[in-house]
């Protein structure tokens, strides 16, 4: 039984490690050795395009939004602009409706869902009513860069590239240590991202900024979402899914940790197909670095929940066999001990906020595997106020 311990140890402690300083340091020396690979542009590319905003109540912010999308850099011959409204029950509709009225917006339409059922079955729905060539999908507390369409159209340069994911910039990073621990998770992801897309292929995208050729949409099922399973369904189909960070939005994380909290639960709903969504991932001889990218980047990060509380357990069980056991076993109490510490001083030291950021994001991958276990999961979710 000892060896066994040990096995699920050190396994479960490799998984921790790579996800988290194992896999980014590797993608830097990769990137450093591919650094003649970089994203090809080419501007004269303006193919007709539908801006595509997904809306459930979201009265605060969407005649924001529509005065954003109208004002995007991009020839008005060829955009559009369609609005997806999830079954809202507030004033969402009405002012989309009086927007297009009264400012006579002949390429804008709104698209009443009837029931709701979440965000990626508003947008299967209203896609079936486009007719341009490419979609750009964005968030309604999003507000994108005025070229942003421009840079998304410009990075489609081959006909094996099927999505370009843009740049979330967090704009309120300095309100809170909560929004300031998540800008610094993007910043870091990000730098990740664009590694993986110069390389072959990005291994998720970002749900306030992305685009797809409209021949190349698929209709997911309405518990997923497009940020996990569009850039894998496009590697498995020998085509590629790339960033480009010069197309940017902007947004608001939560400031507060019940806000982000709550997202990451939302956005752990499918945490357990995600470990490996397809066998044929494993397959590195024929998907190369993608099957590389994705253990590091994906199911090393959905397996973090599961392998904290082996290595914990696994260690405890071990811990008389040697003085490195003992250290190990203190040096992980010590760090719950400190997420705790910061949960009751509320102190805003850095290094004990990352801790417990950290942990937070680590109950929430747990209350994601408690909700599909208990069949809670749900495609849709309540929107964060601080993100508004």
């Amino acid at each position: 039984m000892k060896l066994f311990f040990e096995f699920l140890f050190y396994v479960s402690g490799f998984i921790i490690f790579w996800a988290m300083i194992g896999y980014p340091l590797s993608l830097k020396v990769i990137g450093k050795l591919h650094s003649g690979n970089q994203l090809k542009k080419d501007y004269s590319h303006k193919p007709s395009v539908t801006v595509m905003v997904v809306a459930h109540n979201e009265e605060k912010v969407i005649l924001e939004k529509l005065n954003n999308i109208v004002g995007l850099d991009y020839p008005n011959d060829k955009i559009e602009f369609l609005i997806s409204s999830d079954n809202s029950t507030d004033s969402t509709n009405k002012i989309v409706q009086d927007f297009i009225k009264n400012n006579k917006v002949q390429n804008m339409r709104l698209y009443e869902v009837k029931a709701r059922k979440g965000k990626t079955n508003a947008q299967n729905e209203a896609q079936k009513t486009v007719e341009t060539d490419y979609l750009v999908m964005t968030d309604a507390n999003s507000i994108m860069d005025r070229n942003s369409v421009t840079e998304l159209m410009a990075a489609f340069t081959s006909k094996n590239i099927a999505y370009v994911s843009g740049r979330l910039a967090i704009v309120n990073q300095e309100s809170s240590d909560v929004s300031g621990a998540e800008a610094s998770y993007w910043d870091s992801d990000m730098v990740m991202r664009e590694i993986e897309g110069r390389i072959q292929t990005i291994t998720a995208g970002n749900g306030a900024i992305y685009a797809c050729r409209t021949e190349d949409y698929y209709d997911f099922n309405p518990i997923q979402c497009h940020d996990s399973a569009m850039p894998p369904l496009y590697a498995l189909q020998g085509k590629r899914a790339i960033a480009n960070h010069f197309a940017v939005a902007y947004e608001k994380a939560g400031e507060v940790i019940e806000d982000e909290f709550g997202r990451k639960v939302r956005m752990n709903r499918m945490i357990l197909k995600n470990i490996l969504p397809d066998l044929r991932i494993l397959n590195v001889f024929k998907y190369k670095w993608f099957s590389y990218f994705y253990f590091g980047h994906r199911t090393c990060r959905y397996l973090l929940w599961i392998s904290h509380l082996i290595v914990l357990i696994s260690n405890a069980l071990i811990i008389s066999e040697s003085w490195f056991y003992g250290v190990t076993f203190v040096g992980q109490i010590t760090f719950y001990l400190l997420a705790l510490i910061r949960t009751y001083t509320k102190t805003n030291n850095k290094y004990l906020t990352l801790i417990y950021y950290y942990c937070v994001t680590l109950i929430a991958q747990w209350a994601g595997v408690y909700n599909i276990l208990t069949g809670r999961a749900k495609p849709f979710w309540e929107k964060a106020e601080t993100t508004r």
